[in-house]
């Protein structure tokens, strides 16, 4: 049995031990801490989310991030992207104006629109920066051969499918009847139909053409073809060069011989299908997605990987790059021409 100052004593080595085992572990254990997070630090930082904003589930654009995202986590530390199927180009301008998402899809013209605050946009968006065109969007004017519609002059008094109102199909219509003399308002009967409507339409006689922006084949088009004779409008080059030297989105296109049927290849012009990046991401970030999607095209699932390049990618952007884009292309000797 231990007296009274026996206890004591035990009592004050063991209030003594317990301090020194705390101070002592609270040491070791805190430096382990501190270093395993200095670690993760050292190592790339916090993981960052990144929202690729595509189109509609049965368009080019939704697929088409999907493998974007991939090559993107593929190629870059701590960042994990994803594809978001969305209303395509003019919803994703104002998403991205909105802060809504950090990279988007968009027709380069609907990002010209958005930059200076045009046609469907209301305000200029300062708050994105191109990547890089994809591939080109390319405008149809579709008739049939019976239509006796042989150039663009030719759809005067005819009644026309010039796309939604405030959509790119509108604007692509409006500008280029306006290089050929033509108002859209007054030289013909438009008729405000989406492609499927268009193409409808033609085949029961209700419309005589319709103008279609859209990447080529186009699946409305070529529902139509397997029914009847399709033909394709051309722009002359020397009326797509007026285009071009109006509006920089546009680049001269054509509708490969063989599409639909056609016989010959058909001219016309295009907008490009491109990425931009909200002006919030870092210029080592964007640098680096833009590296890794330029230089992995290999890596691209999808049928328009094929025409994905680093030296086409400033065709008719239109806009200021991302200081990340910029300097990618300056390393490759890449500049606008």
């Amino acid at each position: 049995m231990f007296s009274k100052k026996g206890l004591l004593t035990v009592a004050m080595l063991l209030a003594l031990s317990l301090v020194l085992i705390a101070c002592g572990g609270g040491t070791s254990d805190g430096g382990g801490d501190e270093g395993g997070d200095g670690g993760d630090e050292g190592g790339g930082g916090e993981e960052q989310f990144l929202q690729i904003l595509t189109g509609g589930t049965e368009g080019t654009y939704y697929p088409l991030g999907g493998t974007f995202a991939q090559v993107i986590n593929d190629n870059l530390d701590n960042v994990e992207a994803n594809a978001t199927s969305t209303g395509a180009s003019v919803e994703n301008m104002n998403a991205i104006s909105g802060g809504d998402g950090e990279i988007a899809f968009t027709q380069t013209d609907i990002a010209s629109y958005a930059a200076e605050g045009e046609v469907m946009f209301e305000e200029a968006n300062e708050d994105f920066g191109a990547i890089g065109t994809l591939y080109p969007e390319t405008i149809q004017i579709v008739t049939t051969m019976d239509s006796g519609i042989e150039t663009v002059e030719d759809l005067e008094g005819k009644t026309v499918s010039v796309g939604a109102p405030g959509s790119g199909t509108n604007a692509n219509a409006d500008n280029i009847l306006d290089v050929h003399g033509l108002n859209i308002d007054e030289d013909i009967e438009a008729r405000d139909l989406d492609f499927g409507d268009s193409t409808t339409g033609i085949q029961d006689g209700t419309i005589d053409a319709a103008f279609i922006t859209s990447g080529t084949p186009t699946g409305a088009v070529e529902s139509l073809a397997a029914s009847v004779d399709v033909n394709i409008v051309s722009i002359s080059a020397e009326k797509a060069q007026e285009l071009m030297d109006e509006f920089s989105y546009y680049s001269e296109d054509e509708v490969p011989d063989g599409t639909y049927g056609l016989e010959e290849a058909v001219p016309t012009v295009a907008v490009q299908a491109m990425l931009v990046a909200h002006s919030d991401l870092s210029e080592d970030m964007v640098y680096e997605m833009t590296k890794a999607i330029f230089e992995n095209t290999d890596q691209i699932s999808h049928d328009k990987g094929e025409e994905i390049d680093a030296e086409s990618a400033l065709e008719g952007v239109g806009v200021d790059l991302h200081p990340g884009a910029q300097k990618y292309f300056d390393e490759e000797g890449i500049s606008e021409e």
